[in-house]
């Protein structure tokens, strides 16, 4: 084994993955977030893998063919999957390159990594049979099944901060006790895409295995600090995951143009590296996928800020503070989860 505990995932057709100039997904990011790192030394710290496209065989674990077949053949002409979501000739083989670094990364982490990232990835809106919200193929669902068949793992957790809820990734396991998906994000009756009540707890053979908390908009860093320590940690120790999976969206930060959370970049460094502290209390293995963000230079720094979080470097960037008005009712809304978890978890 090399020096490297950590590493991270990158290919240069990463950059294709662009929607459009009119679109608020660019391709540019994953190039400048890797050269951003390169500059502020972080990459040294890293092993650089090179993914491969994911197979079809790999995409029909979680997708239906039909679906799948729908992808391709709009990727030869050009059109629209849906409202939001355009299929750019070729983006086929470029969505299958970004699920491939996802694979790649959690196959990583059963070859002695305790950590790896992929910044093209969290793909949480796609479903079975259904593309939006910019989102493909969902990478963390597929991931998941690769490692189920190869690795026989049984206890995956799902940690996703993006601030749109994960209504892929809780449709598809909704119904499903080895999978614990819980969702910090912008209460859905505010913003795209309306799902991920406090009330879905997962169906009848799932039921407390979704956990989701939707904030209000302006809500700031001491109150959503304050509901990762008191829903996250016990609920990982009690879970006891064989790996967790972290969508690090930093779409919850208050430059963002598409959303209205009140983040600042240092909350990000310091919500991952209580993430990272709690893989290491547990599993000891943390894939990060770097999710969404549209503002990409405040994208870029908050990334930064997640990379120094998990690596425990202490320059960080920071910035002034934004005053926190929704304590109390975040604090309410905790209160609310506490209660329909009882059922199903100490908290």
């Amino acid at each position: 084994m090399e020096k490297y505990v950590n590493g991270i995932v990158y290919h240069e057709d990463y950059n294709k993955y662009d929607l459009g100039v009119n679109h608020p997904l660019v391709g540019d990011k994953p190039h400048l977030t890797m050269e951003f790192l390169k500059e502020k030394s972080i990459l040294k710290n890293l092993k650089v893998f090179t993914p491969e496209m994911a197979t079809e065989e790999d995409l029909l674990r979680v997708h239906d063919k039909k679906f799948v077949n729908h992808v391709k053949d709009l990727s030869n002409t050009g059109g629209m999957l849906s409202l939001d979501t355009p299929a750019p000739i070729g983006i086929y083989e470029i969505a299958r390159l970004a699920v491939g670094g996802t694979i790649l990364a959690g196959e990583k982490l059963f070859e002695g990594f305790h950590c790896m990232v992929n910044p093209l990835a969290g793909f949480h809106h796609a479903s079975r049979g259904e593309a939006s919200g910019f989102c493909f193929f969902n990478d963390i669902a597929i991931v998941i099944e690769f490692l189920r068949v190869k690795h026989k793992i049984k206890r995956f957790q799902i940690i996703d901060f993006d601030v749109h809820h994960g209504n892929g990734t809780q449709e598809i396991y909704y119904d499903d006790p080895t999978v614990l998906n819980i969702s910090f994000h912008q209460d859905g009756r505010t913003l795209y895409p309306g799902t991920g009540a406090l009330e879905k707890v997962g169906g009848v053979h799932g039921e407390g295995y979704t956990v989701n908390l939707p904030l209000p908009p302006r809500t700031g860093d001491e109150s959503y600090m304050y509901a990762f320590d008191e829903i996250i940690p016990p609920l990982t120790k009690q879970f006891d995951p064989e790996i967790i999976i972290y969508q690090c969206g930093v779409d919850t930060h208050h430059s963002d143009p598409l959303a209205d959370l009140c983040l600042t970049h240092q909350i990000y460094y310091n919500l991952a590296k209580k993430v990272e502290a709690l893989s290491k209390g547990t599993c000891n293995k943390l894939l990060v996928l770097l999710g969404g963000g549209y503002n990409s230079r405040e994208s870029i720094a908050s990334y930064y800020n997640v990379m120094c979080g998990l690596l425990n470097r202490k320059d960080y960037i920071k910035e002034e503070k934004i005053p926190d008005r929704n304590t109390a009712e975040v604090k309410q809304i905790v209160l609310d989860l506490k209660r329909s978890l009882k059922p199903y978890w100490n908290l």
